[in-house]
């Protein structure tokens, strides 16, 4: 007999319908149990995220510095210079659109109360080493096994990734939904539920069209470097983009994605290079929406921040979750400690970047591998020898 199991989503969804509507009837006491769960795993959730920085950055700068020379020099570049374009467009159009849609006066103060119940006790769990240290640890470990010949040490490293894998995998992603329903349990208990869930849709919907503007933008200029039709280019696309919506995995797209961006004309040899290569360092969806909902959460809570702090959190969130596709929820696991160290936010608040993120998982994964085809064609134009007829 088949069990059935129900997805990540919708599990978030369930949590948070749940936690709006016991929130409305349960005692105080009922929801500082969930409180105090809450205090113990984002305890343990700090613990974690510089030991997941190191765990899955530093053996994917390993295996990029494996690569094929020149072709996965620029590829890397172009992938991360488009990572952080969309970085900046969901900037620029948060900075445009949110003031006119969040009500910052009601909401900041709705989010303040959220913290006004105290779980029953805490538990302190320290975390191993800071943020920028796993960072730059993580970066000196990588680069320097990509150029060493030790076997020994590059296995260590893969198994400790497999370590951080299995342990997101086990204790992290199926505590998730619990997590996120105390945190709403909790704003529904102080009457703001509502304006929170508010201001996530009109958050969803932006972020949503800014993912159609951004595919648009990337294949008309590619199909602009290669002399053809960009909606025809992107048209071919759509197989791995609606793929990419079911599986919410760029690794399970892979293959799909490949042979639509052969059929848009790209040199086989090339997107098998390309294709594979930017399902892991190519997150510009991703890295979209982590901006666009940080930017709506400061702007809730008047958290300060000026240009050139959110121009140095999105360069080194462009970084900080290479290799995230591996994992489900990966992106947004691996930008909380960029979060936390650059933009200050609190325990609270990496709780509700994860549900928003989480809403939005499938179509930030389904942007970023259908912007893979466009970057795809860009190498097979610089690196693929004689042009190729239109199709």
């Amino acid at each position: 007999m088949k069990t059935f199991k129900i997805g990540l989503l919708p599990k978030i969804i369930i949590a948070i319908v749940c936690g709006v509507v016991f929130g409305m009837f349960l005692p105080g006491e009922v929801v500082r149990v969930f409180l105090t769960f809450n205090g113990i795993f984002s305890q343990f959730l700090g613990f974690l995220i510089p030991l997941l920085i190191l765990g899955l950055v530093a053996p994917a700068i390993s295996d990029i510095g494996q690569g094929a020379g020149k072709m996965l020099i620029a590829t890397t570049a172009l992938a991360y210079f488009a990572t952080v374009t969309s970085g900046l467009l969901s900037y620029a159009v948060s900075e445009l659109t949110f003031p006119s849609l969040i009500d910052t006066q009601t909401t900041a103060a709705s989010l303040a109360t959220t913290e006004a119940m105290a779980p029953f006790f805490t538990v302190e769990i320290p975390a191993p080493m800071n943020v920028m240290t796993a960072l730059v640890l993580a970066f000196t470990l990588g680069l320097t096994t990509a150029t060493m010949q030790s076997v020994a040490l590059k296995n260590v490293m893969k198994d400790f990734m497999q370590v951080i894998i299995k342990t997101i995998n086990v204790a992290i992603i199926p505590l998730l939904p619990i997590y996120i329903f105390g945190i709403f349990l909790n704003m529904a208990y102080t009457g703001d539920a509502a304006r929170v869930l508010t201001v996530f849709v009109k958050i969803i919907g932006v972020i949503f069209v800014m993912h159609i503007f951004l595919l648009i933008f990337q294949y008309c200029v590619a199909g602009a470097f290669v002399g053809k039709n960009p909606f025809r280019l992107l048209g071919r696309m759509l197989p791995a983009y609606f793929t990419a919506l079911g599986t919410q995995s760029s690794a399970a797209t892979i293959p799909v994605t490949l042979r639509q961006t052969i059929a848009n004309g790209v040199n086989k040899s090339i997107a098998g290079f390309v294709i594979p290569l930017c399902a892991t360092i190519h997150m510009s969806g991703s890295v979209m929406k982590i901006v666009a909902c940080a930017m709506a959460l400061m702007m809730m809570q008047h958290i300060s921040y000026d240009f050139v702090t959110v121009i140095g959190f999105i360069l080194m969130l462009a970084i900080s979750i290479v290799a995230a596709p591996g994992v489900p929820g990966g992106a947004i696991m691996a930008s909380l400690g960029v979060l936390a160290s650059i933009l200050g936010f609190t325990e609270a608040d990496q709780a509700l970047m994860i549900a928003l993120y989480i809403a939005m998982d499938s179509f930030g994964t389904a942007c970023n591998v259908t912007g893979d085809g466009s970057l795809a064609l860009l190498i097979d134009k610089w690196f693929g020898g004689k042009d190729k007829s239109e199709k």
